[in-house]
């Protein structure tokens, strides 16, 4: 927590050393919500849709898995007091067994969609960074921050220009 506090201030004393020090020159600002960013953008957008495509099978074979899981438990359940004790014993030490599969499919299932997730979301703020770069240039902008801000007016959000640039390639790379 205090670090963020030292960031901010050493932003603030950024600022204010740029303002004294440019006197009537005007500073040009530039303020980028990058949640928005990642939620609204198509390249953003096109990512969510490719790890859908792409984890959807495995997430649904897992939902069925456990939902057979499930049902053999219940079953189980059912069929506790007719059954012998050894049968009774031996299917509950499959449907432990069948569940710490279960629960490693899931681990690996998770570890494969959050690299996944990190690889695209890299690519999208690569693609991102390229067009605020330009913005910047272009603008002939001093500063743009992203995020880590506590307030920005809506006079130095340019969030929607980027959103507009990188669409302007209908979220192809």
């Amino acid at each position: 927590m205090k670090l963020m506090h030292m960031k901010t201030f050493a932003v603030a004393a950024l600022l204010f050393g740029a303002f004294t020090c440019a006197g009537a020159q005007e500073i040009k600002i530039g303020y980028i919500n990058g949640e928005r960013l990642l939620r609204e953008s198509l390249p953003a957008k096109a990512a969510q849709t490719k790890l859908e495509t792409e984890f959807g099978k495995r997430e649904r074979e897992l939902a069925e898995d456990t939902n057979r899981l499930k049902a053999a438990a219940d079953k189980l359940d059912k069929e506790a007091p007719t059954l012998s004790e050894s049968e009774r014993n031996r299917r509950q030490r499959e449907l432990v067994d069948q569940d710490r599969e279960l629960q490693r499919k899931r681990r690996v299932f998770q570890e494969d969609l959050n690299q996944r997730k990190n690889e695209e979301l890299a690519n999208v703020v690569e693609r991102a960074n390229k067009v605020i770069k330009q913005i910047f240039d272009q603008e002939k902008y001093d500063l743009i921050v992203q995020d880590g801000v506590v307030f920005a007016g809506p006079r130095v959000d340019i969030t929607e220009k980027v959103i507009r640039a990188l669409n302007a390639n209908g979220g192809a790379k």
